[in-house]
């Protein structure tokens, strides 16, 4: 299993990392001009998968409720961000959500990420603990 928590780990940093890219991403399609927009909507279609393979791999690894539950909720507010700009030439108040939920995906996949480290630890600690196998 201490594989399966590593390889969630390493997804949930990784899954941070494209946040932060993808910010930049928009920041360039707002100074640099809007035909950078693409980039920007092509590179969270790329990434967008990440937190489907960290539901899979929470679920796997069997890490419990609150890490499902984080994985869930990453799913859900990711997919909320293109529902969000769908929307916006009909209910462009509703699609102006679209920077703030970048910014709650921001910091829940940076709580993710830094408390997964906390599922190395356990791992550490549990091998300590078992038994030695004749």
């Amino acid at each position: 299993m201490s594989s399966v928590r590593f390889a969630f780990a390493a997804v949930a940093w990784l899954f941070l990392v494209c946040v932060v890219v993808q910010f930049f991403l928009a920041g360039l399609g707002v100074f640099a001009g809007a035909e950078n927009f693409e980039v920007h909507r092509q590179f969270g279609y790329l990434f967008g998968w990440l937190p489907v393979i960290m539901l899979v791999l929470a679920a796997v690894a069997r890490l419990g409720r609150r890490w499902i539950g984080l994985s869930a909720l990453l799913f859900f507010l990711f997919i909320m961000q293109s529902v969000f700009v769908v929307l916006r030439d009909s209910l462009p108040a509703i699609a102006a959500l679209h920077p703030v939920n970048a910014v709650a995906i921001f910091f829940i996949a940076q709580h993710v990420a830094r408390e997964s480290r906390s599922l190395q630890r356990t791992d550490t600690a549990e091998a300590r603990t078992e038994p030695a196998r004749p």
